[in-house]
């Protein structure tokens, strides 16, 4: 199976993984040629937030999720990292349920793997991922890969 299109799942908690979801991503995308859509969810909250943030001027145009991602300091930290790599990608946003606007933004893009960021859990929750990433992992269409922070 070739793998074309790569989904990276990235979120305002993931800057503490950035480095490492973007190597994995590019170990992968790179030799493939794979295009990497970037995704960030957005719950309804953190959305208006950002709008307020990201200085958008809601009064004179209609924002969508895309817009709201693309300006993300998150997303724009990986897209420098994809472009000093020379991997194509494209920016989608959504506003919603994190694991199933990510599952349904799988589905929408037939995407062919997954990654995810997650954190380093105790002795006693290393048998069960976050919650998170275990909806995700087990909703899917593809593949899925979790990317821990690093541990240093």
């Amino acid at each position: 199976m070739a793998i074309e299109t790569i989904l990276l799942a990235v979120g305002a908690g993931d800057t503490d993984r950035l480095d490492r979801l973007a190597e994995e991503t590019i170990d992968v995308a790179g030799p493939t040629g794979a295009t990497v859509v970037i995704g960030h969810v957005f719950t309804k909250s953190e959305y208006n937030d950002a709008l307020d943030n990201l200085d958008f001027d809601v009064t004179a145009e209609e924002v969508s999720g895309d817009d709201v991602a693309r300006r993300h300091a998150t997303v724009r930290d990986i897209v420098r990292k994809l472009e000093e790599a020379d991997v194509d990608y494209i920016v989608r946003g959504a506003v919603g349920d994190y694991a199933d606007e990510l599952v349904d933004l799988a589905k929408d893009i037939d995407a062919d793997r997954l990654l995810v960021g997650g954190r380093k859990r105790s002795p006693a929750g290393k048998a069960v991922f976050g919650s998170l990433a275990q909806e995700v992992m087990l909703e899917s269409p593809c593949p899925v890969t979790f990317v821990r922070a690093d541990t240093k």
